[in-house]
């Protein structure tokens, strides 16, 4: 397990914040649904793109939340990300760009 994903399960454990990966998985999304809101809202509804901001901290609980869903999983989050580097770098070679298509 990698530092970070390290740090989120020792603050939980030491926080008692326990709670079934149902509830991982709902929070992550919640998370989500807050950078997509700031990103809304600051760009003023797809008319000010430039305008688009998000604070970082609202990255970091989505990758809080992330960390602790993957751990609930079983998954190793720095693994599970190398793999994902690696299938994005089969990508471009064979077919010129990072989509699955």
């Amino acid at each position: 397990m990698d530092e970070f994903q390290q740090k989120a399960v020792d603050f939980a454990e030491k926080n008692n914040l326990d709670a079934p990966t149902e509830f991982r998985a709902l929070d992550f999304i919640s998370e989500a649904g807050e950078i997509i809101k700031d990103i809304t809202k600051s760009g003023n509804y797809g008319r000010n793109p430039e305008d688009i901001t998000v604070k970082s901290d609202e990255i970091g609980e989505l990758l809080f939340s992330l960390f602790l869903l993957a751990d609930d999983l079983g998954i190793d989050a720095e693994q599970a990300f190398e793999e994902a580097l690696e299938k994005y770098r089969d990508r471009v070679r064979q077919k010129g760009g990072p989509g699955s298509k």
